[in-house]
């Protein structure tokens, strides 16, 4: 299943992030601990890269990430120019507390009265961007909701007098190329469910589990893992649970609800869906599997032109 989810208001909020981004000293980019690089948006970099300015990678939600997993994804970003990767969660005030002096640091040029520090967040939706603004400000001024998109407009509020922030919306970007980086981010709750079927999110999530976290499913669910495939994992959860229909079937869409709830609020365990390592060895699928159809697609239009060429001779 390939998963896209481009809302209107997304294509309209990038714009608008382009006209604010030549007057922005920093970015803050928040992505999901979990899947730092599936969480990154390409939109971003390719916007900040363009001004050439700075940014802040910020891994949140670290506490329902693999500990050793969130460490090797803070090295892989700090090894990347111009990029200061920060791991973090909003629900400690320490952590947050740290953010502005980290952001002072890479525009030490900025953050005086007659030059104001100028900070855009940005990242994909429901990676907690509003959370963070409520406690960078130590007050409610962003919306904040369980479901991806709440916000739908740039918002610039003052962190002190020599600093200022400007909110965006959670933004995706018009096709996700990779499959498994829409279902990583379905899983993870960045996707509106209307965009998704939870059935096939859960299978996939169940199969990575079953590679990655094995221990932690036989630990809730009673799991027996060495003889039971993705879908096995669902149909057990539902056993477990007396998840029954009508007839007496197991209810797999309830199944499959409770194993994705389970997984974004931390109850499964620390999870992390990638690791740099992985994500290299996906990328070199992709790539290869990208040129085999550059190929095939080469080959198909030789061969019109060929019979094009032999029909013109035929007349």
């Amino acid at each position: 299943m390939a998963i896209q989810w481009y809302p209107g208001h997304m294509n309209a909020a990038r714009k608008k992030a382009a006209e604010t981004m030549e007057n922005t000293d920093l970015v803050i980019e928040v992505v999901d601990a979990r899947l730092p690089a599936a969480s990154c948006n390409p939109m971003v970099d390719e916007l900040r890269l363009f001004r050439q300015r700075p940014c802040l990678k910020i891994l949140n939600k670290t506490d329902l990430a693999d500990p050793a997993a969130t460490a090797a994804w803070v090295a892989y970003f700090n090894a990347q120019e111009g990029v200061t990767a920060y791991a973090m969660t909003t629900k400690k005030p320490g952590d947050v507390a740290r953010i502005p002096d980290l952001a002072k640091s890479l525009a030490p040029h900025r953050g005086v009265p007659t030059k104001p520090l100028r900070i855009m967040i940005m990242g994909i939706p429901n990676v907690g961007k509003s959370t963070l603004m409520n406690a960078l400000l130590k007050k409610r001024v962003a919306k904040v909701g369980d479901e991806p998109a709440v916000t739908k407009m740039q918002q610039k509020l003052y962190l002190d007098k020599n600093t200022i922030l400007v909110d965006t919306p959670g933004m995706l970007w018009p096709k996700i190329a990779i499959p498994s980086d829409g279902l990583m981010l379905a899983a993870s709750h960045a996707i509106g469910s209307n965009a998704l079927i939870e059935e096939e999110v859960a299978v996939f999530l169940a199969e990575e589990l079953l590679k990655r976290y094995p221990d932690l499913l036989a630990a809730r669910y009673g799991t027996k893992v060495d003889e039971v495939d993705a879908i096995g994992v669902v149909e057990g959860i539902a056993a477990k649970r007396g998840f029954r229909i009508k007839g007496g079937d197991y209810d797999f869409e309830k199944a499959s609800h409770t194993l994705l709830l389970d997984y974004r609020s931390g109850i499964l365990g620390r999870i992390s869906l990638e690791t740099p390592d992985t994500r290299a060895v996906l990328l070199a699928q992709h790539a290869a599997e990208m040129a085999e159809k550059a190929a095939k697609a080469a080959e198909i239009a030789a061969e019109k032109a060929r019979n094009s060429a032999r029909g013109k001779r035929g007349t």
